[in-house]
Protein backbone atom coordinates (compact mmCIF):
# COMPACT_ATOMS: atom_id res chain seq x y z
CA UNK A 1 0.00 0.00 0.00
CA UNK A 2 1.08 3.56 -0.64
CA UNK A 3 2.26 5.52 2.41
CA UNK A 4 -0.27 8.15 3.48
CA UNK A 5 0.86 11.68 4.35
CA UNK A 6 -1.25 14.39 5.96
CA UNK A 7 -0.16 18.02 5.48
CA UNK A 8 -1.77 20.48 7.92
CA UNK A 9 -1.15 24.09 6.85
CA UNK A 10 -3.43 27.08 6.30
CA UNK A 11 -1.14 28.62 3.69
CA UNK A 12 -2.35 27.63 0.19
CA UNK A 13 1.12 28.26 -1.28
CA UNK A 14 2.71 25.77 1.14
CA UNK A 15 0.01 23.17 0.50
CA UNK A 16 0.56 23.57 -3.25
CA UNK A 17 4.31 23.17 -2.75
CA UNK A 18 3.83 19.80 -1.01
CA UNK A 19 1.31 18.64 -3.60
CA UNK A 20 3.86 19.37 -6.35
CA UNK A 21 6.74 17.87 -4.37
CA UNK A 22 4.85 14.64 -3.61
CA UNK A 23 2.78 14.43 -6.78
CA UNK A 24 4.11 11.05 -7.91
CA UNK A 25 2.18 7.79 -7.56
CA UNK A 26 4.27 6.57 -4.62
CA UNK A 27 2.37 8.36 -1.84
CA UNK A 28 -1.22 9.26 -1.00
CA UNK A 29 -1.38 12.90 0.08
CA UNK A 30 -4.18 14.60 2.01
CA UNK A 31 -4.31 18.17 3.31
CA UNK A 32 -6.05 20.11 6.07
CA UNK A 33 -6.17 23.85 6.78
CA UNK A 34 -6.71 23.71 10.54
CA UNK A 35 -6.50 21.48 13.61
CA UNK A 36 -10.22 20.70 13.64
CA UNK A 37 -10.15 19.23 10.13
CA UNK A 38 -6.91 17.41 10.89
CA UNK A 39 -8.42 15.75 13.97
CA UNK A 40 -11.36 14.49 11.89
CA UNK A 41 -9.01 13.01 9.29
CA UNK A 42 -6.83 11.42 11.99
CA UNK A 43 -9.86 9.68 13.51
CA UNK A 44 -10.63 8.08 10.16
CA UNK A 45 -7.13 7.36 8.82
CA UNK A 46 -3.79 5.86 9.77
CA UNK A 47 -1.09 8.17 8.43
CA UNK A 48 2.52 7.18 7.90
CA UNK A 49 3.65 10.81 8.25
CA UNK A 50 2.21 14.10 9.51
CA UNK A 51 3.59 17.41 8.26
CA UNK A 52 2.31 20.11 10.62
CA UNK A 53 2.51 23.88 10.49
CA UNK A 54 3.20 25.27 13.94
CA UNK A 55 0.89 28.30 13.74
CA UNK A 56 -2.65 27.41 12.62
CA UNK A 57 -5.93 29.36 12.78
CA UNK A 58 -7.27 27.33 15.70
CA UNK A 59 -4.10 26.43 17.60
CA UNK A 60 -0.56 25.12 17.52
CA UNK A 61 0.59 22.14 15.45
CA UNK A 62 2.74 20.98 18.36
CA UNK A 63 -0.40 20.51 20.48
CA UNK A 64 -1.84 18.20 17.83
CA UNK A 65 1.44 16.30 17.71
CA UNK A 66 1.32 15.78 21.48
CA UNK A 67 -2.28 14.52 21.23
CA UNK A 68 -1.43 12.05 18.49
CA UNK A 69 1.67 10.75 20.27
CA UNK A 70 -0.39 9.80 23.32
CA UNK A 71 -2.38 7.35 21.19
CA UNK A 72 0.28 6.53 18.59
CA UNK A 73 3.73 6.70 20.25
CA UNK A 74 5.52 5.86 17.00
CA UNK A 75 3.77 8.45 14.83
CA UNK A 76 6.23 10.12 12.46
CA UNK A 77 5.84 13.90 12.22
CA UNK A 78 7.71 16.85 10.72
CA UNK A 79 7.02 20.39 11.96
CA UNK A 80 7.00 23.48 9.73
CA UNK A 81 8.02 26.47 11.79
CA UNK A 82 9.22 30.04 11.54
CA UNK A 83 12.64 31.06 12.78
CA UNK A 84 11.07 32.63 15.88
CA UNK A 85 9.68 29.30 17.08
CA UNK A 86 12.77 27.16 16.48
CA UNK A 87 13.34 26.79 20.23
CA UNK A 88 9.90 25.15 20.58
CA UNK A 89 10.68 22.86 17.65
CA UNK A 90 13.96 21.75 19.21
CA UNK A 91 12.13 20.87 22.42
CA UNK A 92 9.58 18.92 20.36
CA UNK A 93 12.39 16.87 18.80
CA UNK A 94 13.32 15.83 22.33
CA UNK A 95 9.72 14.66 22.78
CA UNK A 96 9.75 12.48 19.68
CA UNK A 97 9.29 14.85 16.71
CA UNK A 98 11.22 13.40 13.77
CA UNK A 99 12.46 16.75 12.42
CA UNK A 100 11.50 20.36 11.77
CA UNK A 101 11.90 22.63 8.75
CA UNK A 102 11.95 26.42 8.85
CA UNK A 103 10.06 28.59 6.37
CA UNK A 104 10.87 29.63 3.77
CA UNK A 105 12.43 26.29 2.80
CA UNK A 106 16.08 26.65 1.85
CA UNK A 107 16.23 23.39 -0.11
CA UNK A 108 13.36 21.36 -1.53
CA UNK A 109 15.79 18.52 -2.18
CA UNK A 110 16.69 18.38 1.49
CA UNK A 111 13.01 18.58 2.48
CA UNK A 112 12.21 15.70 0.13
CA UNK A 113 15.08 13.66 1.58
CA UNK A 114 13.85 14.22 5.15
CA UNK A 115 10.35 13.10 4.16
CA UNK A 116 11.86 9.98 2.62
CA UNK A 117 13.77 9.20 5.83
CA UNK A 118 10.64 9.69 7.94
CA UNK A 119 8.67 7.29 5.75
CA UNK A 120 11.53 4.81 5.94
CA UNK A 121 11.48 5.05 9.75
CA UNK A 122 7.71 4.53 9.83
CA UNK A 123 8.02 1.49 7.57
CA UNK A 124 10.66 -0.01 9.83
CA UNK A 125 8.52 0.51 12.96
CA UNK A 126 5.55 -1.17 11.28
CA UNK A 127 7.69 -4.05 10.10
CA UNK A 128 8.92 -4.72 13.64
CA UNK A 129 5.34 -4.66 14.97
CA UNK A 130 4.24 -7.12 12.26
CA UNK A 131 7.15 -9.44 12.99
CA UNK A 132 6.38 -9.49 16.70
CA UNK A 133 2.74 -10.32 16.01
CA UNK A 134 3.51 -12.94 13.36
CA UNK A 135 6.39 -14.69 15.11
CA UNK A 136 5.28 -14.25 18.70
CA UNK A 137 8.50 -12.41 19.51
CA UNK A 138 8.96 -10.31 22.62
CA UNK A 139 11.04 -7.15 23.19
CA UNK A 140 13.41 -9.13 25.41
CA UNK A 141 13.96 -12.13 23.13
CA UNK A 142 13.56 -11.08 19.48
CA UNK A 143 13.48 -13.42 16.55
CA UNK A 144 14.97 -12.59 13.18
CA UNK A 145 14.34 -9.06 11.95
CA UNK A 146 14.78 -8.12 8.31
CA UNK A 147 13.05 -7.08 5.12
CA UNK A 148 15.89 -7.67 2.67
CA UNK A 149 15.80 -10.39 0.04
CA UNK A 150 18.59 -12.20 1.91
CA UNK A 151 16.59 -12.28 5.13
CA UNK A 152 13.41 -13.30 3.35
CA UNK A 153 15.38 -16.24 1.96
CA UNK A 154 16.82 -16.95 5.41
CA UNK A 155 13.39 -16.95 7.05
CA UNK A 156 11.99 -19.24 4.36
CA UNK A 157 14.86 -21.69 4.90
CA UNK A 158 14.37 -21.63 8.68
CA UNK A 159 10.64 -22.34 8.34
CA UNK A 160 11.39 -25.18 5.94
CA UNK A 161 14.11 -26.78 8.06
CA UNK A 162 12.67 -26.31 11.58
CA UNK A 163 10.04 -29.11 11.53
CA UNK A 164 12.33 -31.70 9.90
CA UNK A 165 14.43 -32.51 13.00
CA UNK A 166 17.61 -32.66 10.91
CA UNK A 167 21.08 -31.58 12.11
CA UNK A 168 21.79 -27.99 11.06
CA UNK A 169 25.11 -26.24 10.47
CA UNK A 170 25.03 -22.41 10.56
CA UNK A 171 28.00 -20.55 9.08
CA UNK A 172 28.59 -16.80 9.19
CA UNK A 173 30.80 -13.98 10.42
CA UNK A 174 30.92 -13.09 14.11
CA UNK A 175 27.96 -11.00 15.17
CA UNK A 176 25.61 -12.03 12.36
CA UNK A 177 23.04 -13.64 14.64
CA UNK A 178 23.77 -17.35 14.24
CA UNK A 179 22.48 -17.99 17.77
CA UNK A 180 19.17 -16.27 16.93
CA UNK A 181 18.78 -18.45 13.85
CA UNK A 182 19.31 -21.53 16.02
CA UNK A 183 16.77 -20.27 18.57
CA UNK A 184 14.18 -19.71 15.88
CA UNK A 185 14.73 -23.19 14.45
CA UNK A 186 14.12 -24.60 17.93
CA UNK A 187 11.08 -22.36 18.51
CA UNK A 188 9.43 -23.57 15.28
CA UNK A 189 10.27 -27.24 15.80
CA UNK A 190 8.34 -30.03 17.50
CA UNK A 191 10.90 -29.76 20.33
CA UNK A 192 9.94 -26.18 21.23
CA UNK A 193 8.43 -27.16 24.60
CA UNK A 194 11.66 -28.91 25.63
CA UNK A 195 14.89 -27.12 26.61
CA UNK A 196 17.42 -25.63 24.22
CA UNK A 197 20.94 -25.69 25.67
CA UNK A 198 23.89 -23.90 24.12
CA UNK A 199 27.61 -23.99 24.78
CA UNK A 200 30.51 -22.09 23.22
CA UNK A 201 33.17 -24.65 22.37
CA UNK A 202 35.88 -22.00 22.23
CA UNK A 203 35.17 -20.53 25.64
CA UNK A 204 36.08 -23.61 27.70
CA UNK A 205 39.19 -25.75 28.08
CA UNK A 206 39.06 -29.27 26.65
CA UNK A 207 38.53 -30.93 30.06
CA UNK A 208 35.85 -28.47 31.16
CA UNK A 209 34.04 -28.72 27.82
CA UNK A 210 34.09 -32.52 28.04
CA UNK A 211 32.66 -32.48 31.57
CA UNK A 212 30.02 -29.92 30.56
CA UNK A 213 28.90 -31.96 27.55
CA UNK A 214 28.96 -35.48 28.98
CA UNK A 215 28.49 -34.90 32.71
CA UNK A 216 30.38 -36.78 35.39
CA UNK A 217 30.01 -39.12 38.35
CA UNK A 218 31.01 -38.29 41.90
CA UNK A 219 34.78 -38.59 42.28
CA UNK A 220 35.45 -38.68 38.53
CA UNK A 221 38.06 -35.96 39.04
CA UNK A 222 39.23 -33.58 41.73
CA UNK A 223 36.32 -31.36 42.70
CA UNK A 224 33.59 -33.69 41.38
CA UNK A 225 31.65 -33.67 44.66
CA UNK A 226 28.42 -35.10 43.24
CA UNK A 227 27.06 -36.76 40.12
CA UNK A 228 26.16 -34.11 37.54
CA UNK A 229 24.36 -34.60 34.20
CA UNK A 230 25.89 -32.94 31.14
CA UNK A 231 24.32 -30.89 28.38
CA UNK A 232 23.85 -33.91 26.11
CA UNK A 233 21.77 -35.58 28.81
CA UNK A 234 19.89 -32.43 29.82
CA UNK A 235 18.96 -31.70 26.19
CA UNK A 236 16.96 -34.94 25.92
CA UNK A 237 13.85 -34.16 23.87
CA UNK A 238 15.16 -30.68 23.05
CA UNK A 239 17.97 -29.01 21.12
CA UNK A 240 21.72 -28.72 21.71
CA UNK A 241 23.59 -25.81 20.10
CA UNK A 242 27.37 -26.17 19.81
CA UNK A 243 28.60 -22.68 19.04
CA UNK A 244 32.02 -22.30 17.34
CA UNK A 245 32.32 -26.05 16.89
CA UNK A 246 35.58 -25.61 14.94
CA UNK A 247 37.25 -24.79 18.27
CA UNK A 248 36.49 -28.26 19.61
CA UNK A 249 39.62 -30.38 20.18
CA UNK A 250 40.29 -33.46 18.00
CA UNK A 251 39.69 -35.70 21.03
CA UNK A 252 36.22 -34.26 21.67
CA UNK A 253 35.43 -34.35 17.96
CA UNK A 254 35.89 -38.13 18.15
CA UNK A 255 33.71 -38.34 21.27
CA UNK A 256 30.94 -36.28 19.68
CA UNK A 257 31.04 -38.35 16.50
CA UNK A 258 30.56 -41.50 18.56
CA UNK A 259 27.50 -40.02 20.27
CA UNK A 260 25.97 -39.06 16.94
CA UNK A 261 26.63 -42.48 15.40
CA UNK A 262 25.65 -44.68 18.35
CA UNK A 263 23.15 -42.33 20.01
CA UNK A 264 24.56 -43.28 23.41
CA UNK A 265 27.16 -41.79 25.75
CA UNK A 266 28.60 -42.25 29.22
CA UNK A 267 29.36 -39.75 31.94
CA UNK A 268 32.98 -39.17 32.94
CA UNK A 269 33.96 -41.73 35.56
CA UNK A 270 31.31 -44.23 34.44
CA UNK A 271 30.96 -47.00 31.88
CA UNK A 272 27.17 -47.06 32.02
CA UNK A 273 25.67 -46.18 28.66
CA UNK A 274 22.97 -43.55 28.54
CA UNK A 275 20.83 -42.32 25.69
CA UNK A 276 19.57 -38.86 24.79
CA UNK A 277 17.23 -37.81 22.00
CA UNK A 278 18.41 -34.31 21.09
CA UNK A 279 18.57 -32.25 17.94
CA UNK A 280 22.05 -30.94 17.14
CA UNK A 281 22.65 -27.46 15.75
CA UNK A 282 26.25 -26.32 15.16
CA UNK A 283 27.56 -22.88 14.30
CA UNK A 284 30.90 -21.44 13.27
CA UNK A 285 32.39 -18.16 12.06
CA UNK A 286 34.83 -20.13 9.92
CA UNK A 287 34.35 -21.92 6.63
CA UNK A 288 34.11 -25.49 7.89
CA UNK A 289 35.07 -27.16 4.62
CA UNK A 290 38.30 -25.12 4.59
CA UNK A 291 38.98 -26.24 8.18
CA UNK A 292 38.64 -29.86 7.03
CA UNK A 293 41.06 -29.33 4.14
CA UNK A 294 43.54 -27.71 6.54
CA UNK A 295 43.37 -30.76 8.80
CA UNK A 296 41.87 -28.89 11.75
CA UNK A 297 38.47 -30.60 11.66
CA UNK A 298 37.64 -34.27 11.20
CA UNK A 299 36.08 -34.99 7.80
CA UNK A 300 33.87 -37.78 9.20
CA UNK A 301 32.35 -35.41 11.77
CA UNK A 302 32.03 -32.71 9.10
CA UNK A 303 29.95 -34.98 6.88
CA UNK A 304 27.90 -36.09 9.89
CA UNK A 305 26.86 -32.55 10.85
CA UNK A 306 26.64 -31.17 7.31
CA UNK A 307 23.04 -32.25 6.78
CA UNK A 308 21.49 -28.82 6.34
CA UNK A 309 23.77 -25.79 5.94
CA UNK A 310 22.49 -22.23 6.48
CA UNK A 311 24.52 -19.09 5.79
CA UNK A 312 24.00 -16.11 8.12
CA UNK A 313 24.50 -13.03 5.90
CA UNK A 314 26.65 -10.14 7.12
CA UNK A 315 24.95 -6.83 7.84
CA UNK A 316 26.62 -4.85 5.03
CA UNK A 317 25.05 -7.19 2.45
CA UNK A 318 21.53 -6.47 3.78
CA UNK A 319 21.51 -2.74 4.41
CA UNK A 320 17.72 -2.55 4.21
CA UNK A 321 17.67 -4.30 7.60
CA UNK A 322 19.91 -1.82 9.44
CA UNK A 323 17.21 0.71 10.35
CA UNK A 324 14.61 -1.87 11.52
CA UNK A 325 17.29 -3.49 13.69
CA UNK A 326 18.44 -0.13 15.09
CA UNK A 327 14.84 0.83 15.92
CA UNK A 328 14.20 -2.52 17.55
CA UNK A 329 17.25 -2.13 19.81
CA UNK A 330 16.37 1.51 20.52
CA UNK A 331 12.97 0.42 21.79
CA UNK A 332 14.48 -2.52 23.71
CA UNK A 333 17.13 -0.49 25.55
CA UNK A 334 14.77 2.41 26.27
CA UNK A 335 12.53 -0.12 28.02
CA UNK A 336 15.44 -1.82 29.76
CA UNK A 337 16.97 1.38 31.15
CA UNK A 338 13.68 3.29 31.54
CA UNK A 339 14.89 5.98 29.13
CA UNK A 340 13.25 7.93 26.30
CA UNK A 341 16.15 8.41 23.90
CA UNK A 342 15.36 8.96 20.24
CA UNK A 343 14.26 9.07 17.55
CA UNK A 344 17.32 8.90 15.30
CA UNK A 345 18.17 12.17 13.57
CA UNK A 346 17.83 12.06 9.76
CA UNK A 347 21.61 12.40 9.37
CA UNK A 348 22.12 9.56 11.86
CA UNK A 349 19.88 7.31 9.77
CA UNK A 350 22.03 8.04 6.73
CA UNK A 351 25.19 7.24 8.68
CA UNK A 352 23.68 4.10 10.20
CA UNK A 353 22.86 2.78 6.75
CA UNK A 354 26.21 3.72 5.19
CA UNK A 355 28.45 2.57 8.06
CA UNK A 356 30.50 -0.55 7.34
CA UNK A 357 29.54 -2.48 10.55
CA UNK A 358 32.46 -4.92 10.58
CA UNK A 359 31.03 -6.37 13.82
CA UNK A 360 27.66 -6.89 12.16
CA UNK A 361 24.42 -6.93 14.19
CA UNK A 362 26.29 -7.28 17.49
CA UNK A 363 28.20 -4.04 16.84
CA UNK A 364 24.99 -2.24 15.85
CA UNK A 365 23.27 -3.47 19.01
CA UNK A 366 26.08 -2.22 21.25
CA UNK A 367 26.18 1.16 19.45
CA UNK A 368 22.47 1.72 20.12
CA UNK A 369 22.82 0.50 23.71
CA UNK A 370 25.68 2.97 24.29
CA UNK A 371 23.62 5.82 22.80
CA UNK A 372 20.64 5.07 25.05
CA UNK A 373 22.80 4.79 28.17
CA UNK A 374 24.68 8.06 27.58
CA UNK A 375 21.80 10.07 26.08
CA UNK A 376 19.06 11.50 28.28
CA UNK A 377 16.34 12.12 25.72
CA UNK A 378 15.68 13.55 22.30
CA UNK A 379 17.16 13.00 18.88
CA UNK A 380 20.10 10.57 18.62
CA UNK A 381 22.97 11.73 16.41
CA UNK A 382 25.87 9.89 14.79
CA UNK A 383 28.11 11.20 17.56
CA UNK A 384 25.83 9.59 20.16
CA UNK A 385 26.16 6.30 18.31
CA UNK A 386 29.93 6.63 18.14
CA UNK A 387 30.05 6.19 14.38
CA UNK A 388 31.18 8.27 11.45
CA UNK A 389 30.64 7.71 7.79
CA UNK A 390 32.65 4.81 6.51
CA UNK A 391 32.33 4.19 2.80
CA UNK A 392 31.38 0.68 1.86
CA UNK A 393 34.29 0.79 -0.58
CA UNK A 394 36.65 0.59 2.42
CA UNK A 395 35.13 -2.73 3.40
CA UNK A 396 35.14 -3.87 -0.19
CA UNK A 397 38.85 -3.13 -0.54
CA UNK A 398 39.58 -4.98 2.70
CA UNK A 399 37.80 -8.00 1.27
CA UNK A 400 39.16 -7.61 -2.25
CA UNK A 401 40.60 -11.10 -2.16
CA UNK A 402 37.08 -12.53 -2.15
CA UNK A 403 34.59 -11.74 -4.94
CA UNK A 404 31.44 -9.98 -3.75
CA UNK A 405 27.89 -11.01 -4.63
CA UNK A 406 26.74 -9.20 -7.77
CA UNK A 407 24.13 -7.02 -6.03
CA UNK A 408 26.54 -5.96 -3.29
CA UNK A 409 29.25 -5.09 -5.83
CA UNK A 410 26.70 -3.12 -7.87
CA UNK A 411 25.52 -1.22 -4.78
CA UNK A 412 29.11 -0.40 -3.86
CA UNK A 413 29.76 1.00 -7.34
CA UNK A 414 26.54 3.02 -7.39
CA UNK A 415 27.11 4.41 -3.92
CA UNK A 416 30.58 5.63 -4.88
CA UNK A 417 29.33 6.96 -8.23
CA UNK A 418 26.45 8.98 -6.79
CA UNK A 419 28.57 10.31 -3.91
CA UNK A 420 31.17 11.56 -6.39
CA UNK A 421 28.43 12.98 -8.62
CA UNK A 422 27.03 15.04 -5.75
CA UNK A 423 30.51 16.30 -4.83
CA UNK A 424 31.12 17.34 -8.43
CA UNK A 425 27.83 19.25 -8.64
CA UNK A 426 28.03 20.70 -5.13
CA UNK A 427 24.80 18.92 -4.19
CA UNK A 428 22.86 20.50 -7.08
CA UNK A 429 20.31 17.79 -7.92
CA UNK A 430 19.27 19.40 -11.20
CA UNK A 431 22.86 19.45 -12.44
CA UNK A 432 23.45 15.90 -11.15
CA UNK A 433 20.34 14.78 -13.05
CA UNK A 434 21.61 16.45 -16.25
CA UNK A 435 25.11 14.97 -16.00
CA UNK A 436 23.96 11.45 -15.14
CA UNK A 437 21.03 11.36 -17.52
CA UNK A 438 18.80 10.16 -14.66
CA UNK A 439 15.47 11.85 -13.99
CA UNK A 440 15.36 13.85 -10.74
CA UNK A 441 12.69 11.58 -9.27
CA UNK A 442 14.70 8.44 -10.06
CA UNK A 443 17.87 10.09 -8.79
CA UNK A 444 16.22 10.77 -5.41
CA UNK A 445 15.02 7.17 -5.28
CA UNK A 446 18.55 5.88 -5.85
CA UNK A 447 20.00 8.19 -3.19
CA UNK A 448 17.44 6.99 -0.63
CA UNK A 449 18.03 3.34 -1.50
CA UNK A 450 21.78 3.74 -1.05
CA UNK A 451 21.52 5.86 2.12
CA UNK A 452 23.13 8.96 0.59
CA UNK A 453 22.11 12.44 1.71
CA UNK A 454 21.72 14.96 -1.15
CA UNK A 455 23.57 17.46 1.02
CA UNK A 456 27.03 15.86 1.06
Amino acid sequence: MKPKILVVDDDPFTRRLFIDLLSDDKVELQTAVDLSTARQLLRANDYNLLILDQRLPDGNGLDLFAEVRRERPRQMAILITGFAEVRDAVRAVQDGLFDYRTKPFESLEELDAVIGKALEMDSAYREIADLRETLGSTPVNPLLIGRSALMEKQLAQVRQVAPLDATVLIEGESGTGKELIAKQIHALSRRAKKPMLEINCGALSESLLEATLFGYEKGAFTGAAKATPGYIEAADGGTLLLDEITDMSPKLQVSLLRVLQEQTFSRLGSTAQRSSDFRLICSTNKHLEAEVKAGRFRPDLFYRIKVVVLQAPNLRSRREDILPLALFYLDHFNRKFDKSAGPFAPSAITDLESFAWPGNVRELKHAVERAVITHRAGSITSADLGIGRRAVSEVASAEAAQPLPLQEARDNFEREYFSQLLKTTGGNISEASRLSGIARQNLYANLRRLGISPQQ
